[in-house]
């Protein structure tokens, strides 16, 4: 089980309330990943069990204002991102208004969202219209027998349908993400770089890790950014390393010459943690100050009962100082949280 905490001690003063999150090792956090469901469409091989998964009850999950409350807490304290995420954060129905209720909150900045796509071409106009600034849509394959196998799902033509609809819609940035398992898509890399280059769009390349629900996470199954990288340089020639990317941001942005944008997200094999500035928020209200981590801060009993912001700062304060100063993959004795990503939010 993982270790959950609760705020016992008096409530924060008047000085701390006003002072940025800075853990242990001098990261000033910015970036909240809210998952506002653990419940998703499909069923993605590197991340959720095949079948009989039993998701969080309604009354189980942060309601909107709660969402909001917190966020009103640690916006001033400097968190400013935010990224709504899941399982499938489109299956719930009320992100517009969560997102209308963020935006409205002062120090919110970026409001974006991760999503797989599947929900997306109906629901993007509320979407935008609500506030959001940027979306991630999954796209790990072109082929329907291939998306098949990786998701246990059909559905490829509608993850298509919600990319050319974002796309086409000026108000809001959008990137693509693509995780290459070795026995499953691995053949797909060129054909979904030209299909980014094509529509002018950045692909992110993301290293399978080992928070897939059945464990079946190995290192031959990953395919590591460094070996990406080569095949797509004698592919498509020189990837020059871009000069205006975020350092905290955990995507490795590269242009090749010939034109187009492709990122690598090196979770396991380069490590960014270094300069990583991000929280989360699990749906069930869990206060989480690392992707990899053990140990939860229980802020759904905070919210239930009222709490003060200063409460809740408090609590947020304890995390942050609890952050270690990596994930340990690399550690013989590392061990995955017993969450997997879809319970956790990506």
């Amino acid at each position: 089980m993982s270790e959950v905490h609760v705020v016992s001690k008096p409530a924060a003063t008047q000085s701390d309330a006003q002072s940025p999150l800075i853990d242990r090792w001098g990261r000033v956090h910015h970036a909240l990943r809210i998952s506002v469901t653990d419940a998703c469409n499909i069923r993605c091989q590197y991340c959720m069990p095949a079948e009989q998964v039993q998701f969080l009850g309604q009354d189980k999950q942060l309601t909107v204002d709660q969402f909001a409350t917190f966020v009103a807490a640690v916006a001033p304290l400097g968190v400013c991102n935010y990224r709504i995420t899941g399982g499938e954060p489109l299956v719930r129905r009320d992100v517009p208004q969560l997102l209308q209720a963020l935006r409205n909150i002062a120090g919110v900045e970026e409001l974006a969202l991760t999503t797989n796509g599947m929900l997306l071409a109906e629901q993007l106009p509320d979407l935008v219209d609500s506030g959001l600034q940027r979306i991630n849509i999954s796209l790990d394959t072109l082929s329907e027998s291939t998306f098949r196998q990786l998701s246990r799902r059909n559905g490829l033509d509608r993850v298509l349908q919600g990319i050319d609809a974002a796309i086409a819609d000026q108000r809001v940035e959008v990137r693509l993400n693509a995780l290459v398992l070795r026995d499953v898509n691995f053949d797909d890399i060129y054909g979904l770089v030209e299909f980014a280059k094509d529509r002018n769009v950045t692909l992110r390349f993301i290293e399978f890790m080992p928070l897939d629900a059945e464990r079946s996470w190995t290192l031959s199954r990953m395919v590591g950014g460094e070996e990406l990288r080569s095949l797509l340089t004698r592919r498509f020639g020189p990837l020059n390393p871009v000069s205006d990317a975020t350092t905290s941001q955990p995507s490795r942005d590269y242009e090749f010459a010939s034109g187009g944008r492709v990122g690598f997200i090196d979770a396991v094999s380069q490590p960014f943690c270094g300069s990583c500035d991000r929280l989360r928020i699990t749906a069930d209200g869990r206060i989480r100050n690392c992707l990899f981590g053990t140990e939860e801060w229980d802020v759904a009993k905070l919210l239930r009962r009222g709490a003060t912001l200063e409460e809740l700062q408090q609590l947020v304060r304890l995390a942050v100082s609890a952050k270690h100063p990596s994930h340990g993959i690399a550690d013989p004795k590392f061990r995955p949280p017993e969450r997997a990503m879809y319970q956790i939010g990506g």
